[in-house]
């Protein structure tokens, strides 16, 4: 007999990772890792996430870029944080918010492949 660990009700930031109504919406953040995607996402964003078969509310939060929103929506952390590093601000933004990081801080982090936040 094995037990499990319950769910927290609140936890979506990580919970969501393998949640079925967010898959697309990850598989558009992981596409944008290759710089090929990230000339298309630029060049037209709505195509782009129409594309991927975004519903209509993932497709706002990611056009208006609300991280909280897209997590709610499925989104995993890992995989929206993709998105977030196309835009300097946005980035500083989830740095500061995940990590209690100063920019500097947390873009030494990136380049160090991760290893350093905490």
């Amino acid at each position: 007999m094995s037990t499990s660990t319950p769910r927290i009700p609140g936890t979506y930031v990580f919970d969501t990772a393998d949640n079925r109504r967010g898959r697309a919406l990850n598989r558009l953040c992981g596409s944008l890792k290759d710089a090929g995607n990230r000339a298309r996402f630029s060049a037209d964003e709505d195509a782009y996430c129409e594309a991927y078969g975004l519903t209509a509310e993932q497709r706002e939060a990611v056009l208006s870029r609300d991280w909280t929103r897209m997590l709610e929506l499925g989104g995993s952390i890992f995989y929206v944080f993709k998105l977030a590093v196309l835009d300097q601000k946005s980035m500083q933004y989830l740095g500061g918010v995940f990590t209690g990081m100063t920019t500097e801080e947390f873009t030494q982090a990136l380049k160090a492949g991760g290893r350093s936040f905490g």
